[in-house]
């Protein structure tokens, strides 16, 4: 029996010293985030020409490819990653059609394809080899296929088909999403037929021109769960999302998402760039739809929730437009006595707000004041329930941190006050240690701002990663560890107007 105890006191010891946990291998590292670092440690010119060269990006770590959406030369750029500090061009891919986004999983390409010769008609999405760069397969889509992801587990490619009109407002196709099983090919898309009629609550906008709900709605952003079952896709024109069960290929709901109130104080904004004032925030009787562009998925703590870039977005087509500014529209007297100060240049006057929502008893005056987006990125439950939105917090810190930046438009600071602030784009998330990190695109500042949501109620400020060099955020992507070809965590940033792709490292 001594002898026993005196083996226990030993293996005990040797444990202490040599980590002898059976749970070793599922252990999670803490990490303190405030220490990590984010240095850009590559970039490369994609194309030749003004800007629309570099769009969305997606990276193999099989074959450490980057491939790149090149609308203008009809192409999927190929750059070698393999040393990210000098990315190497390889073979690009030419293809049958505008591309529009592409994925990549376990070696296979997906490429998102609008028909080039009729925007309405239906599009495609053509696989081909990472290693090889052969085209394998071709799938027929709903019209104007937008974005196109991978399930996690590589069983499904799904495209969200936005379905826009032509310009007269004359062809409206109805929006759709297409579900393919990649080992079988089956391919099924699917509409929103099934919600015609109906009334979809919560500020969830139907709106164009003679449309049907199936017509209006346009699938613009796809992310899916980690369990690979659901899909959950950005309806940014209607404010909402939509909810789709892969497993039966079917949408089975619909959700408004509301609107942001800026009467708020968390809720300021610069609504002019003719007040002669740039960071001038303050609360104005406006309401933000959100209408977010990207959304993405992440579990935290067992938790699901959806993240949202409320970029914003107006129909505005020489067939029909919803667009006016404030200045212009005739204000209820009961609801906005001051309404000849508010509608000054340098108060609302030169806000863009939408003819579509508003009036609220149809007597052709508006009651309340809607505005494009939010300004800002939100974390939501699974159901649309708001866990966290960042207020004006975007606004607020890049005109702290930089305000010749401030809501800029290639140069000219202030200049989209008026429209949609900085116009969060583009989000994407990654997971360090025992850590949930965010990244949002910001399209008009430029740059891409970095939180610390471990905590999804209250997330952490960390940096801004921007490069003046880079202009007009469009693609975002990350690269875990030990997908990596530094064997460091990567954020990919594809800018659309300077044509570059900037690789950041994580440290």
């Amino acid at each position: 029996m001594k002898i026993f105890n005196k083996l226990s006191i030993i293996l005990v010891i040797l444990c202490v010293f040599t980590s002898c946990n059976s749970d070793d291998d599922n252990s999670v590292e803490v990490i303190d985030t405030s220490s990590l670092t984010f240095k850009k440690i590559g970039t490369f010119t994609n194309g030749f020409g003004n800007e629309g060269y570099a769009e969305i990006s997606a990276f193999d770590p099989l074959t450490n490819k980057l491939f790149v959406v090149n609308p203008n030369d009809l192409e999927i750029s190929v750059w070698n990653l393999s040393n990210p500090t000098t990315p190497v061009p390889g073979t690009d891919i030419t293809v049958d059609g505008i591309p529009n986004s592409v994925a990549v999983s376990n070696g296979l390409v997906a490429v998102a394809l609008e028909n080039s010769s009729n925007k309405q008609a239906n599009g495609k999405i053509a696989t081909y080899s990472s290693d090889t760069q052969v085209l394998l397969n071709t799938y027929t889509t709903g019209a104007l296929p937008d974005m196109v992801t991978f399930s996690p587990d590589g069983k499904y490619i799904v495209s969200a088909n936005e379905g826009e009109p032509d310009n007269l407002y004359v062809n409206d196709p109805e929006g759709s999403v297409t579900i393919i099983e990649v080992a079988s090919g089956q391919t099924t898309t699917t509409g929103f037929t099934a919600f015609n009629g109906q009334i979809i609550n919560n500020n969830f906008r139907v709106f164009g021109k003679g449309a049907s709900l199936a017509q209006d709605v346009e699938p613009e952003y796809v992310t899916i769960s980690d369990d690979s079952k659901t899909a959950y896709i950005s309806l940014q024109e209607n404010n909402g999302l939509a909810i789709v069960d892969l497993d039966t290929r079917t949408i089975t709901e619909l959700i408004g998402l509301g609107t942001k109130n800026h009467l708020l104080s968390q809720n300021q904004m610069d609504a002019s760039n003719r007040d002669d004032i740039s960071g001038n925030f303050k609360n104005w009787p406006v309401f933000g739809i959100f209408q977010p562009d990207a959304i993405e998925f992440i579990s935290i703590n067992g938790i699901e929730y959806i993240i949202s870039a409320n970029e914003g977005d107006a129909r505005d087509y020489d067939g029909f437009s919803e667009e006016e500014r404030v200045k212009d529209l005739i204000l209820d007297p009961i609801a906005f006595p001051d309404a000849a100060t508010l509608q000054l240049d340098e108060n609302l006057g030169r806000l863009k707000t939408t003819t579509a929502n508003g009036d609220i008893d149809g007597d052709g005056d508006h009651d309340e004041i809607y505005s494009y987006g939010a300004r800002s990125f939100t974390i939501w439950s699974t159901a649309g329930n708001i866990v966290y939105d960042s207020g004006d917090f975007i606004g607020k810190k890049t005109f702290e941190l930089e305000p010749m930046l401030f809501n800029n438009d290639e140069g000219d600071v202030d200049d989209r006050s008026d429209d949609k602030g900085a116009e969060p784009e583009a989000v994407e998330t990654l997971k360090i240690g025992d850590k949930a990190l965010l990244f949002v695109g910001l399209e008009r500042t430029g740059g891409v701002m970095v939180f610390d949501i471990t905590t999804p109620s209250s997330p952490v400020f960390l940096d801004w990663m921007i490069d003046n060099s880079d202009i007009g955020p469009e693609g975002l992507i990350a690269i875990k560890a030990s997908d990596s070809p530094t064997g460091n965590d990567l954020v990919i940033i594809t800018h659309e107007v300077s044509n570059t792709v900037a690789i950041y490292e994580v440290k």
